[in-house]
This record gives structure tokens, sequence and C-alpha cells, in this order.
């Protein structure tokens, strides 16, 4: 895989650079916009729907961050394990024929606060990146999938570790949310 060159020269728009630039993009409004859906929707499974598009965004992020194999284990863990886990959940739980739609009861300060925490956080971090003086990383080895996998079971076992235990925490929500569900249909 070839590093992105970023040159000061305006790319043309029918260019190598402006097409990876649009798909770049888009990229993010994929992860702008599942995350959107997974929040707001009213059904549970358009929002395990949102939630997996979502992912699915932040594995093209990880291919636009050289990382091919990191693209790989967030499709293949969080796309196509904890979102088929919470949607056999919710199936699990979901009755036949109820109204499955999410009963809220939020503050009216919920918004408000919630959206001044975000801008707080943008406008620190954009200050932050304004302010850090970036240098260029010097250019190392290719990064094959052989070295990743010795330095997950070398110096970053922990982080290795921490992913099985993500995917132990949903396969344990399935099974709660599951639980109720069928102790709710017994009435009990």
């Amino acid at each position: 895989m070839q590093a992105l060159n970023c040159s000061a020269a305006v790319p043309a728009l029918l260019s190598t650079e402006a097409l990876v630039g649009l798909i770049f993009l888009l990229t993010i409004l994929m992860v702008a916009a599942g995350a959107v859906i997974a929040v707001q929707s009213r059904w549970l499974v358009r929002s395990v729907a949102g939630l997996a598009l979502c992912f699915t965004g932040v594995a093209g992020l990880y291919y636009f961050l050289l990382s091919p194999f990191l693209a790989m284990m967030q499709m293949l863990i969080y796309v196509g394990a904890v979102s088929i886990l919470i949607a056999f959940g919710i199936m699990m739980v979901t009755q036949a024929g109820s109204d499955s739609t999410i009963r809220r009861n939020y503050s009216a300060l919920a918004g408000p606060i919630g959206l001044s925490v975000a801008m707080l956080f943008f406008a620190a971090f954009t200050v932050l990146a304004i302010a850090t003086p970036w240098q260029a990383q010097p250019q190392q080895a290719q990064g094959t999938t052989r070295d990743l996998g010795m330095a997950l079971l070398g110096p970053h076992v922990l982080i290795f570790e921490l992913i099985s235990i993500v995917l132990l925490m949903a396969i344990i929500g399935a099974l709660v949310l599951a639980q109720r569900g069928r102790n709710r249909e017994r009435g009990a």
C-alpha cells in the first residue's frame, strides 16, 4: 500500500488525490451518519444498523490510516460479532407483535448539557491540534501482519486481551437481555 502524498498544489477535480479525498470525506460522513442513526432512531433494529454503519466507517478510517489489519479486525470484531450479538439480543427480547419503540425519559437539560460538553471537547481538541508542533515521523518498517501479530502478542498483549474482554461483555450482555426477555414472557 502506498502512502498518501500531501502536496501543496491543489489536485485536479478528476485526479487520484481528489478521488481519495472524496472517498475519505464519504467515510467520515458514514461514521457520523451511523452514529446519529444509532443514537436518534426510535427502533432498536435501526439503531443496531446505524451502529454497524458507524463501525464500518471506522474500519474505513483505519484503512486510510494505512492499517488494513486493524480495518479487518474492526469489521470482524465490531461489525461482525458485536453488532450481530446486539441484534441477536434484541430478537430474543422483543416479543412478536409488540411495540418495539424505545421509550425515553429525557430531562429538558440533557440536550443542551450534552451539546455544550461536546462543543467544549471540540474546542479543546482544536486548540490542542493547532498549538501542537507537528513533526514528520521517520519512515519505519513496512509493518507486515507478522510484525503486527508479534507486537500484539508481545509488548501490546494487554490491548489484545482487552479486545477479547469487549467480545465477552457483548456475549454476556446478549445473554442477560435474552434472559430478561424470557422472564418477562413468563410473567416473573
